[in-house]
């Protein structure tokens, strides 16, 4: 076992004092270089052991670039050579000379892809040519020409029916026709001519006016309710009931009354032997109210006689003149007033007249409760006269105005 060991031992040292033969070739061609060359730091020891070869490091030789120039001041560079820096072209300069790069060129141009700086441009029609035009024209009719005779030679073999060419549809241009719905407005006269001019039906048509109010009377708070009597009236035969007796009721049947009484009507409308819808308007005598109020004025209903409203008087004379011309009027949920204002057999005058005395009435019953606004402006927006089948014409405001102030002058006098 001794013997072993020793042996082992031996073996060990004999491998590290002599080295292996590739690295003793490698060696000797290294110190053949080396003698043909004069060493620059030369070595004291020419012979070293192994253990200072391995030790040995590769020594790193220092390397050195030469100082980027700096960019000549435009100054300078048209001072050195101002021949050549007019003729230079800047596309034709040195690729060495030309200024570097910025990083602020090199941050825009750092995603840029060279194949689509191509530029690219679609022919124009004008830079074709005139030959190559007539070429293609010429082989457009060579194509058309075939066509036709392969379409004449099925008809003809396989005789099949001709196909109806259609020619292409050309866009033409619209003509501007004035709006249908753009009404022109009239004067109040002139408006009443062409209602009295298309009303041609077989009897006598009533003239209509429908008065559109501002949007804030579609409230319901804001009541619009009014009465007035037509200068020339109404043209419709109104029943008048006047509770009466006495020399009241002598003065009720002279003013053309249709139903006069005391005691003996308000018996017949209590029974029911006299019908309230016949009745458009009744008229009485302070002295017979009490009775009136509590017998018959839930079958009156609207109908009972109102001292607001002058029904409740003692000249009965003149309340059974104006109710026969009396006429009310009041404003629906979408904010229109619609009123009679006489028949189309009146003369131009007398509705012209009868449109001033509502136009008055209208603004005598505007809201109190109604945003601050001028006369008309923010209270009327339009205003329309018909006849009963004919069709509407507007009227103009200034008109309409001019009317109603006319009307007071008269009431004035």
């Amino acid at each position: 076992m001794a013997a072993l060991q020793r042996l082992l031992s031996q073996t060990r040292r004999h491998s590290q004092l002599s080295p292996l033969p590739w690295l003793r070739r490698s060696l000797c061609s290294s110190s053949s270089s080396s003698s043909s060359q004069p060493d620059p730091n030369p070595n004291p020891n020419p012979n070293p052991s192994p253990n200072e070869t391995r030790r040995q490091s590769v020594s790193v030789q220092p390397v050195s670039y030469p100082i980027k120039p700096k960019d000549p001041s435009p100054s300078q560079s048209s001072l050195q050579d101002p021949v050549n820096h007019e003729r230079s072209d800047p596309n034709m300069q040195n690729p060495q000379q030309q200024r570097a790069w910025s990083r602020e060129d090199v941050r825009f141009v750092k995603d840029f892809n060279p194949s689509s700086a191509v530029n690219r441009v679609a022919p124009l029609p004008e830079d074709k040519s005139q030959e190559d035009v007539e070429r293609a024209n010429e082989e457009m009719e060579a194509e058309r020409r075939r066509i036709e005779a392969d379409n004449r030679v099925m008809r003809r073999v396989f005789r099949v029916e001709e196909q109806q060419t259609v020619p292409f549809p050309t866009l033409l241009k619209a003509e501007q026709r004035q709006s249908t719905n753009q009404k022109v407005v009239h004067d109040l006269k002139e408006a009443v001519q062409l209602v009295k001019a298309n009303a041609k039906r077989n009897f006598d048509e009533t003239l209509e006016a429908h008065v559109k109010l501002a949007v804030d009377l579609r409230r319901t708070d804001l009541k619009l309710t009014g009465s007035l009597s037509l200068p020339h009236g109404s043209g419709k035969a109104l029943r008048v009931a006047v509770f009466a007796e006495g020399a009241a009721a002598d003065e009720a049947r002279a003013a053309g009354a249709d139903l006069v009484g005391g005691e003996d009507l308000i018996e017949g409308i209590k029974n029911g032997s006299i019908n309230t819808k016949d009745i458009d308007k009744c008229i009485a005598m302070p002295q017979l109210m009490p009775r009136i109020g509590k017998e018959i004025s839930k079958k009156l209903n609207r109908l009972t006689p109102n001292a607001r409203d002058g029904s409740v008087t003692t000249d009965i004379l003149r309340a059974v003149k104006e109710a026969k011309k009396n006429i009310t009027f009041k404003k629906d949920k979408s904010a229109i007033v619609h009123v009679g204002l006489g028949k189309v057999s009146f003369t131009e005058e007398a509705l012209c007249e009868n449109v001033g005395a509502f136009v008055n009435a209208l603004l005598l019953a505007k809201p109190a409760g109604l945003k601050k606004s001028s006369k008309y402006a923010g209270y009327v927006t339009t205003f329309h006269i018909c006849s009963t089948m004919g069709p509407s014409f507007p009227v103009s405001i200034q008109s309409l105005s001019i009317a109603a102030d006319r009307y007071t002058k008269l009431q004035m006098r």
